[in-house]
């Protein structure tokens, strides 16, 4: 009798064993895979918009550019080519919200710091005022790596497009003239195609930490 019992005890066990195996599978199966959102100018508000591309509804993608980092060097989109990174709009003088997205930021380069595939690319809104130097400093005080992170600076009109026709990021502000902006505080995801994958408030820790997750679902995804 005790024999009996202990082979349905073992039976048991083991259907209980693959139930739960069969269920866990299934589960796997019909969850639905997490894939971000790419965004087109005619899906973000207007305000940030350039009226050029304000109609533009699919194939939206960062333009090239060519700017000057804090160490002097060349940046061009070619730096960020089959990478993620994460893009923001700031300037050093700034002391509102710029500081809290600078230390955001920092804290996604030590998230990700070795991560190959994982960038980050930080525009002035003053290249007038923001010199190599000037960002060399700002770098060095916000232990920014070169190798992972590039405060970029140049033509003005140049990054007011960008800012503006690319990566749908700034205002205008109309009594500074043409090519004035006024930063906002997010950080935009770009993925290894160069489309917008999301926006985050740069000043909200738990935006971060989202951002940080949709950072693994792009790497996770085959089609980032």
């Amino acid at each position: 009798m005790m024999k009996t019992l202990k082979k349905y005890k073992l039976f048991i066990a083991t259907m209980a064993v693959l139930s739960v195996l069969i269920i866990t599978s299934f589960y796997s199966i019909l969850k639905p895979t997490k894939v971000l959102p790419i965004y087109q100018p005619a899906q973000v508000n207007f305000e940030l918009v350039d009226s050029s591309v304000q109609h533009v509804k699919k194939y939206h993608k960062i333009a090239d550019f060519k700017l000057v980092n804090q160490n002097g060097d060349t940046i061009t989109q070619a730096f960020y080519d089959d990478k993620i990174y994460v893009a923001d709009f700031f300037f050093t003088t700034c002391q509102t919200i710029c500081p809290i997205m600078t230390d955001h930021m920092y804290d996604i380069q030590k998230q990700t710091i070795s991560d190959p595939e994982v960038l980050l690319l930080s525009h002035t809104v003053t290249p007038e005022i923001d010199s190599v130097e000037q960002l060399k400093r700002y770098a060095k005080k916000k232990l920014v790596n070169a190798s992972k992170w590039n405060l970029v600076t140049g033509d003005k009109k140049q990054i007011y497009n960008l800012a503006r026709t690319s990566y749908l990021a700034v205002k205008t502000n109309g009594d500074g003239g043409p090519y004035d902006m006024i930063h906002t505080e997010n950080f935009m995801l770009i993925d290894k195609k160069k489309r917008i994958r999301g926006f985050y408030d740069g000043t909200d820790p738990e935006a971060i930490e989202k951002l940080l997750d949709d950072i693994k679902v792009l790497k996770a995804s085959d089609n980032n």
